[in-house]
């Protein structure tokens, strides 16, 4: 099989890594990539939006499968395009990916099919959005409608907070034409955790769950990025936990979404909050969560490649992925200036070292320069490894990351700190 994967980040070389380990695959493209992944595909220079560009591609080189990682192009509608070309493509379609592409049709959606979730008001004018303000219970969340790259979502702790975001977001545009409607929702309180779940829109097997760590600095203080870093599996979803998971949130969803005319057919990624009274949903995502994916695909015992078909085919129900005994974690290294604007170009030292302590180095925002290492985006690196145990996986990260050098690497020293308590 030849196969085309979508995407340029750390999600992406995880999803390469793993795909290369299959028998079934000969070939792998990747458009746009990332230097790191060059290294195990070929990667070609079309954008993750060239929808177009990138089904001609696809027929051109006449390839088998095409998986897409970023939002993006399933929010565009490129599994409908290649679909209509009668080209096979891992994702759901536009309309089934606006369960991501718009968090106001998201929480309509929950509250029409009973999925528990936090009690929310959705706006479109600024004025009435500042009048809700003033008059909110606090802590709230306020939340870009549209896509906002994981960074929509801003915490208020009071009124006089809430109406600054709301002017950032709507007056401003700090999220651009994503926050030209809101979504100001209840800030639910328990343990924050995500479960990715495999979906062929009738078959839904969830993957282990995982827990990110969205704020920058450590202890969950300052602004949201998209990830700083990730383990898997969290204690709190046991046998149980995920049972009612599946049968509260994910059944009814996907089952939900078939009766509007949007059949689920990928990856359906629940943002949780474990709270006293269950499983609330935060988000869902409509494709592999990131840096989430660099810490569960190391887990992954089976054929990634034969899952992905599944789906397509409708075939899921035959598979029954196995999981690895022990645990993984990722800490993403970032670069100086991130979330806000980040320093790119600084030579990168030490990524030759991984090997000693059996990590992983997924790249993400890195170029080559002559024969360097150079940073080109915020998040720059996602250093995984996995052990027996979570303590143990987390002492081999952890060395790996301190023999990696860049001028001005930001990283958090507390990954799953939640676990460990």
């Amino acid at each position: 099989m030849k196969i085309l994967v979508i995407g340029s980040g750390g999600r992406e070389h995880a999803l390469v890594w793993k795909l290369k380990s299959s028998p079934l695959i000969k070939k792998i493209y990747v458009a746009p990539g990332n230097a790191g992944i060059s290294l195990m595909a070929t990667c070609v220079d079309i954008k993750v939006n060239d929808l177009e560009g990138l089904s001609d591609f696809a027929t051109e080189k006449n390839i088998d499968l095409t998986v897409v990682g970023p939002e993006v192009p399933l929010t565009l509608g490129i599994v409908d395009l290649f679909e209509q070309k009668g080209l096979r493509i891992f994702g759901p379609t536009k309309k089934a990916a606006e369960i991501e592409g718009s968090k106001a049709f998201a929480k309509e959606f929950m509250r029409k099919y009973h999925i528990p979730t936090a009690s929310f008001k959705i706006l479109e004018d600024k004025e009435e959005a500042l009048a809700f303000a003033r008059t909110a219970a606090y802590p709230v969340f306020i939340k870009a409608s549209g896509l906002a790259a994981g960074k929509g979502a801003v915490k208020a702790n009071d009124p006089e907070e809430g109406c600054r975001i709301v002017e950032e977001i709507m007056g401003e545009k700090i999220f651009g034409a994503a926050g030209s409607r809101i979504v100001i929702e209840e800030c639910l309180i328990g343990q924050e955790l995500t479960v990715m779940a495999f979906t062929d829109g009738k078959t839904i097997i969830p993957m282990l769950s995982s827990q990110d760590h969205k704020q920058i600095y450590d202890g969950d203080r300052g602004p949201n990025t998209g990830g700083m870093g990730a383990y898997c599996p969290t204690r709190i979803v046991d046998e149980q936990m995920t049972q009612t998971i599946v049968e509260q949130i994910l059944e009814p969803t996907v089952l939900g979404l078939e009766k509007e005319g949007r059949k689920y057919k990928g990856i359906l990624y629940a943002g949780l909050m474990i709270t006293r009274f269950g499983p609330k949903v935060i988000e869902f995502n409509c494709r592999f969560g990131d840096p989430e994916t660099q810490a569960v695909l190391p887990l992954l015992h089976s054929d990634l490649a034969d899952i992905f078909i599944a789906i397509v085919d409708g075939n899921l129900n035959i598979i029954e992925p196995v999981w690895k005994d022990g645990a993984a974690a990722c800490v993403i290294m970032a670069a100086k200036g991130y979330p806000q604007k980040a320093e790119t170009g600084q030579k990168i030292e030490g990524i030759r070292t991984y090997r000693e302590n059996h990590a992983y180095i997924f790249h993400a925002g890195t170029r080559k320069e002559n024969d360097d290492w150079v940073t080109s985006g915020g998040r720059v690196l996602g250093v995984t490894a996995v052990n027996k145990d979570l303590r143990t996986a987390l002492k081999a990260v952890y060395d790996t990351v301190e023999k990696i050098h860049f001028e001005g690497a930001q990283y958090r020293r507390d990954i799953a700190y939640q676990a460990l308590k």
